[in-house]
């Protein structure tokens, strides 16, 4: 953990605040560490150190970007941060040469998320956010916190003020409310796959086990639990509302929803054609990757060489509509086949939930700015090109967000691949200046006919003094 932040640093404004430590966040941390004439920074979270789903860290596991989909190659390559950078102090760069990998495993991945974590001076592990507000007499954010111990337990309450705010609060689990039921079930193992590593022993004793959710988690949950279990005494149940267990969009061309240029396209779109569209872009984030479709199709093959199938059923299209407890050590659920219309229930001794993930909700952190806000026509915050919560012209400091913006910039919000992007294009906004020259193009598909300008200058922030000299 870095050293917390003496008394007398409280009293001098910084240029910015991080709420969370994610990979987003972190992102911004190491480009900003790097901006010329310094960035006077905080970055503030509530874990001992960098966690990134540790549940899902699956021996194994890749992740499904190229390993330039760091933190910052993208907007800096030859930044001391990027994953080559990290390579080279591990003295590993000739074996990772030799692998000839484009994808790395998510494990290693997480290891120089927190190679870059422990050296980074501006972040502030064991702190606790506990709300942000906007001081019209210093034209400055109010940034309260609680200082933690090893234990998690309150240890000192503080403040600290800041010009900007970059909330990288990241997303939590999401239940429906069909299956919150279960996990309010403690005699049966029921678990959001976030946690599946913890429980995996627990999950793996039972005798029949059900893994809910069609995406690449409840893929790699259930070639895991496939893999550990005995030929012909699977008893593996997979279901999904998908109408097909799909692949992910990863063709070239597709892939270029997660540029910059789409991402401006989106952003520029009517509000009401933005929600139509998403719904509809699933398979670009939701799909399985083909790989590991391909390897729970051979492990399925496999127990089918000297006869008989696998006890393991793979049914799509199925919603769960009730679920609850049977006697004290089984559930049962309630499904609907969407298709069929027809009902059934099945009994089981374990469930993962590999229903994804849902944007962490601002108001509580923002309470204080809520008379500031301006929201959208479903009540969300809007937000602007830059990746700037709109807010009331009398405050003059910009609140950044990271990963809570899919409804107004699209995909790519949660996507790694557009990391050091964003980071840089609010390092530019933030600075007045442009530390960090973004491409002007960066896709083959022109996706609108409106003839993009690509030459756009990023222009300085309203009423701010820039933070670095021009070079």
């Amino acid at each position: 953990m870095t050293t917390p932040h003496a008394p007398d640093d409280l009293n001098q404004p910084h240029d910015l605040v991080g709420i969370g430590i994610g990979p987003f966040n972190l992102s911004l941390a190491a480009l900003a560490d790097g901006v010329h004439g310094g960035i006077r920074a905080a970055f503030f979270d509530q874990n001992p150190s960098f966690q990134w789903h540790p549940g899902m860290l699956i021996e194994g596991a890749g992740l499904q970007v190229p390993f330039l989909a760091d933190l910052v190659t993208l907007a800096d390559p030859a930044n001391p941060w990027s994953f080559l950078s990290y390579l080279r102090a591990r003295e590993r760069l000739y074996p990772f040469y030799f692998a000839e990998r484009f994808h790395i495993q998510r494990a290693e991945y997480d290891a120089y998320c927190r190679w870059v974590s422990e050296q980074l001076p501006a972040l502030h592990f064991g702190h606790q956010v506990d709300a942000v507000r906007w001081n019209p007499e210093r034209g400055l954010y109010e940034v309260d916190f609680t200082q933690l111990d090893g234990e998690g337990e309150a240890e000192a309450l503080g403040r600290t003020y800041t010009r900007n705010i970059a909330l990288g609060v990241g997303t939590e689990p999401y239940i429906p409310d069909p299956l919150k039921p279960l996990v309010e079930t403690p005699a049966v193992p029921v678990i959001h796959a976030a946690d599946y590593l913890d429980h995996r022993e627990r999950i793996l004793a039972a005798e029949h086990i059900t893994v809910i959710g069609s995406g690449q988690s409840g893929a790699e949950v259930f070639l895991d639990l496939l893999r550990a279990r005995p030929a012909g005494a699977e008893k593996l149940h997979w279901l999904a509302r998908t109408e097909a267990f799909a692949p992910m969009e990863y063709s070239k061309l597709g892939l270029e929803h997660f540029t910059p240029d789409y991402t401006h396209y989106f952003h520029a779109l009517p509000e009401h054609v933005r929600g139509e569209l998403l719904p509809r872009q699933w398979q670009l984030h939701k799909g399985i990757d083909a790989d590991t479709i391909a390897a729970i199709h051979d492990e399925l093959y496999r127990r089918t060489l000297h006869g008989g199938w696998p006890d393991a059923v793979l049914t799509p299209g199925v919603n769960v509509r009730t679920a609850g407890r049977v006697a004290t050590t089984k559930v049962e659920l309630h499904l609907e086949h969407t298709q069929q219309g027809a009902r059934s229930r099945l009994t089981t001794d374990a469930v993962v939930l590999a229903t994804g993930y849902r944007e962490r909700p601002l108001d509580r952190i923002l309470a204080g700015l809520d008379p500031y806000m301006r929201r959208d026509a479903a009540t969300r915050p809007r937000v602007d090109e830059h990746h700037r919560l709109v807010l009331d012209p009398s405050v003059t400091g910009s609140v950044y967000v990271q990963n809570a913006e899919r409804h107004s910039h699209g995909v790519g919000a949660p996507d790694l691949g557009l990391a050091a992007w964003r980071s840089a294009t609010i390092l530019n906004h933030l600075t007045g200046n442009e530390p960090y020259p973004l491409p002007r193009r960066t896709a083959f598909t022109s996706f609108g006919l409106d003839g993009q300008d690509r030459t756009r200058k990023v222009p300085a922030p309203r009423g701010l003094v820039p933070l670095t000299e021009v070079r």
